[in-house]
């Protein structure tokens, strides 16, 4: 007699975790962050010290067997002298929904996304001079990761957490992104995708074309083949940034 396969548990598209919840007997949750491909993050308060912290749950269906969790939460340790990247803490479980959901505490990053954060700028966007300032320190924050021989793998403008100061910015990044295969064609993905984030904040195609000939040298058209060849780290984008000429 053939055995009748067991339910598989219904796929969690959301956690809807209301303010006050209490996770784990440790945390309460404040407030929603944000959601990504992986899960969803909220802002949380340690309940034995009053201290702000993030917490990261994981949908069940893209966490088999907590293998997406393991490699975020051991990556995050292993580039834990990267100061632009978050700092991890330790991970719990819970029960959401019917279903035990692996969550990873890190620290509370103040600031807000790269992508709302353009939306309150003139004609929401930066002016080139500015928009160098911010690629110049992405570029110096993930040469740490590149130096270590690892990649973020998952760089756009809602995994960015900026805070202006002057004219230079503090910048956080989130999520980290595990694609396999070899890790120096996985290190110039983020370069090609550091140049994208630039030519995205100063405006994007509507503007390139009026912008100076060093956006060109830096952007080289957004063709992938061309940016190989002139940086290969971020390292090399970060060294031709601080020694460009203008014009």
């Amino acid at each position: 007699m053939k055995k009748t396969p067991s339910p598989q548990p219904a796929k969690i598209e959301s956690f809807d975790l209301p303010p006050g919840r209490i996770l784990a007997r440790k945390y309460e949750i404040l407030g929603f962050v944000g959601s990504g491909w992986q899960g969803e993050v909220y802002m949380i308060r340690e309940r034995a010290t009053g201290i702000e912290r993030a917490v990261k749950l994981f949908f069940p269906h893209r966490n088999a067997n907590d293998k997406t969790a393991v490699f975020y939460a051991r990556k995050l340790h292993k580039l834990r002298s990267c100061p632009i990247l978050i700092q991890y803490h330790n991970q719990e479980k819970i029960r959401c929904k019917g279903q035990d959901i692996t969550c990873l505490i890190s620290d509370f990053v103040e600031g807000e996304l790269l992508s709302e954060f353009l939306l309150h700028q003139p004609e929401e966007r930066l002016p080139v001079f500015e928009g160098l300032h911010l690629l110049n320190t992405l570029a110096a924050g993930v040469q740490q990761i590149h130096t270590q021989g690892e990649y973020h793998g998952d760089l756009h403008a809602d995994n960015v957490i900026i805070r202006r100061y002057g004219l230079g910015f503090e910048i956080k990044l989130v999520d980290l992104f595990h694609w396999g295969g070899r890790k120096r064609e996985n290190i110039q993905e983020d370069v090609f995708d550091l140049i994208r984030l630039f030519y995205d904040a100063i405006g994007g195609k509507t503007y390139y074309a009026g912008h100076p000939p060093i956006v060109k040298q830096i952007c080289c058209g957004l063709k992938k083949s061309l940016i190989a060849k002139k940086f290969k780290t971020a390292g090399h984008l970060r060294k031709f940034l601080e020694t460009m000429e203008w014009d």
